[in-house]
């Protein structure tokens, strides 16, 4: 099977995963000198692992942390916005779960529905049967449906993303294009990571309720929760408001600069579902603690999104939606990794939704960079203890090694 650029870089970021995860809940990393505010330490480990910029917000009842380093723009010293907006990728899905399971609350729909009841015929040949997929299978990533995003030009190369960044998808041929490749064997049985199940599960909630994802995921979570600053974009390429430029398509030097092209201008109609969500670490955290805090589902729907199973891939356990990644300090967190060409994000909430840490880079990174951002959100919702409210964020520019010129691709 061909392995594209992207999927190539997902298949790494899965498979390391597990050992990151090890890493980070068998025993502190190496002693470092102390610091006053320990978020703007793990904060500054993310970008000394070679991004651009790095942001971060903790929440907990009546505390507001925030950390930033880097800058907003490669070869600048203008810092990253304290309430920047970027795209949150996969960590879109959590919201398309929670749409679906308010549906299924409400009466509307089942998790035992099958796709070919919605939507007849859009899952059919090439060994799949929609007829054989529910649901709750497309949710939690068994439905053995590959991943459409093998196909987009855009997110697999820079002279891709230069000829196809204003490309518009419809959700028919995004599915047509997965649909040329046979499905992972045992779907009911094996787990295995596929955007399509999130754009399928889009289509459904529109054939259920006559109203678009975009619509539905407004007036469900982001209107009632006041999240001011998040945005579903259909087509729009641009992110308006304050945000840090995305960079991919580089490698990481160490320094801060990174190699690839600037990517933030992006029409994301082929992420419909699965990844298209603009937002911001406060939003985000606000959408985690509400969502855990049991004020967006049912205790039933709410059981039905934290009940996991195994994902080898990640090294982790999955419910619908939402990932179960073990403390260091005893437990399980639950939460969602998120990227979209030139932002990652990890973030996610304790079990009852009172402490909430987000974290997200601007450009790619690494392995480094994976395990920084973990251990951040990891030693963050395992700290206790009252803390002081900050109203700003604490480093911006700290090294001189920003004021070098951008190294860009011609």
């Amino acid at each position: 099977m061909h392995v594209s650029g992207r999927r190539r870089r997902d298949l790494l970021v899965l498979c390391s995963l597990g050992a990151v995860l090890f890493a980070t809940s068998t025993g502190p990393a190496e002693a470092k000198p102390s610091r006053a505010d320990p978020l703007q330490q793990q904060v500054d480990a993310v970008h000394d692992s070679g991004v651009v910029g790095v942001f971060a917000e903790v929440t907990s009842p009546g505390t507001r942390d925030i950390a930033r380093a880097g800058t907003a723009e490669r070869g600048t010293r203008r810092p990253m916005p304290l309430n920047g907006r970027f795209r949150i990728g996969s960590a879109t899905m959590t919201f398309t779960a929670t749409v679906v399971l308010q549906l299924v609350g409400e009466g509307r729909m089942s998790l035992e529905d099958t796709v070919e009841q919605w939507l007849p015929g859009v899952v059919r040949g090439n060994g799949s049967d929609g007829s054989q997929i529910t649901v709750r299978l497309l949710l939690q990533h068994t439905s053995g449906i590959r991943d459409e995003g093998l196909e987009i030009p855009a997110l697999e190369s820079a002279d891709g993303y230069r000829a196809e960044r204003l490309r518009t998808y419809t959700p028919e041929e995004l599915v047509e294009l997965a649909m040329r490749h046979l499905p992972v064997p045992s779907p009911s049985a094996g787990w295995s990571y596929s955007n399509t199940n999130y754009l399928l599960a889009a289509m459904i909630t529109q054939k259920v309720t006559g109203r678009s994802w975009a619509q539905e995921v407004s007036d469900r979570i982001i209107r009632p929760l006041g999240l001011r600053d998040t945005s579903t974009p259909s087509t729009f390429p641009l992110i308006l408001g304050p945000h840090a430029q995305g960079y991919a398509f580089g490698t990481g030097t160490g320094t801060g600069t990174g190699t690839g092209i600037d990517v933030t201008v992006l029409n994301p109609s082929m992420a419909v579902g699965s990844g298209s969500v603009i937002s911001t670490a406060h939003d985000l955290n606000r959408f985690y603690a509400a969502l855990l805090g049991g004020r967006l589902l049912a205790p039933v729907q709410l059981d039905e999104m934290t009940t996991t199973v195994n994902a080898p891939e990640l090294g982790v356990r999955y419910g619908l939606g939402l990932a179960e990644i073990p403390l260091s300090c005893g437990g399980s967190y639950f939460g969602h990794r998120g990227e979209l060409l030139g932002y990652i994000t990890w973030g996610g909430a304790t079990r009852d939704g009172t402490r909430t840490a987000v974290v997200y880079v601007s450009s790619d990174g690494g392995q480094d960079t994976e395990q920084a951002m973990l251990t951040l959100v990891d030693q963050e919702l395992c700290r206790t203890g009252p803390r002081p409210v900050r109203s700003r964020a604490h480093s911006v520019a700290r090294s001189p090694r920003l004021l070098r010129p951008a190294l860009t691709l011609p």
